[in-house]
């Protein structure tokens, strides 16, 4: 749906217009006829890649005319036949099964469509590689759900993806890992920054906390204090130190928890932030 409006005065002309047109760029004529508006759009996250076919019940022609008895017959024998083929072998089971896992993970984690996608694309490369012989369905999805936040930059860690699965960590490192390795994946550094809005919401801390946070995380960096630490511990303890400068005192225990590490990595990570001489810079 969508309405024509006045570019000068703002005065809806005509509104409720549906559009026709195809909801992508095309770069030809054949583009825009051969590619339709109607299904589904293909997806690699569906069982299917959503370009599944299905046999109406209505035992209708395209005219409008009912079919006559041998003709539904067959068109009978036709859809459970195809609807066999579909459900009932053992590939298509499994396929059904990790890809409604797939969307439950989407929900649980508040996954977006892009990541959703990722993790779909390095399941069936990781299945066209022959990875998931022998080991759990449940277990590559997870490792490939960890890959793909790895990949878009998302702050998801192990033990939060460990929590929804119910799948042990060491587990989900190690077909981690094995996809890594497999498939030559580029997995970027993950991003500090971005683990101190997590930490600091699960915490209930303030925007205010959080940009002091941010401020003491890049003087960090530019002291050459974040090389070689844990993203999220150091995160952690700069989110501790930030509450402590705003007044917001959070624990250590609750920042810990909060990010999923020991109170004592905290503890460590928050004595190299207090040698940085931290009186000497500017907060605002």
């Amino acid at each position: 749906m969508g309405e024509i409006v006045c570019s000068i005065c703002g005065i809806v002309i005509s509104e409720k217009i549906q559009e026709r047109l195809p909801e992508w760029r095309s770069f030809s004529g054949d583009e825009v006829i051969n590619r339709s508006r109607t299904g589904l759009p293909n997806s690699l996250a569906r069982h299917d890649m959503g370009i599944s076919t299905l046999i109406a019940k209505t035992n209708i022609d395209a005219h409008g005319n009912r079919l006559n008895r041998s003709t539904c017959n067959n068109m009978y024998r036709l859809r459970e036949w195809h609807f066999r083929s579909q459900i009932n072998s053992s590939r298509s089971v499994k396929a059904h099964h990790a890809f409604q896992e797939l969307s439950a993970l989407k929900d649980k984690l508040a996954l977006s469509d892009a990541i959703t996608e990722k993790t779909a694309y390095i399941y069936r490369k990781a299945k066209e590689r022959g990875l998931i012989r022998g080991r759990a369905t449940d277990g590559i999805l997870a490792a490939a759900t960890y890959a793909a936040c790895r990949e878009m930059e998302t702050p998801n860690t192990l033990e939060d993806i460990g929590t929804i699965t119910n799948i042990k960590r060491k587990s989900i490192s190690r077909n981690y890992r094995l996809l890594v390795n497999e498939l030559d994946l580029k997995i970027p550094l993950v991003d500090p920054i971005r683990c101190i809005a997590k930490i600091a919401n699960k915490s209930n801390l303030s925007e205010r906390t959080k940009r002091k946070a941010m401020m003491i995380l890049r003087a960090g960096v530019t002291r050459n204090v974040v090389a070689g630490k844990n993203p999220m511990s150091f995160a952690a303890s700069v989110v501790y130190l930030a509450s402590l400068y705003t007044g917001e005192t959070r624990t250590q225990a609750d920042i810990a928890k909060a990010a999923g590490v020991t109170e004592v990595t905290v503890r460590n990570r928050y004595r190299d932030l207090r040698r940085l001489e931290l009186d000497s810079i500017s907060f605002g």
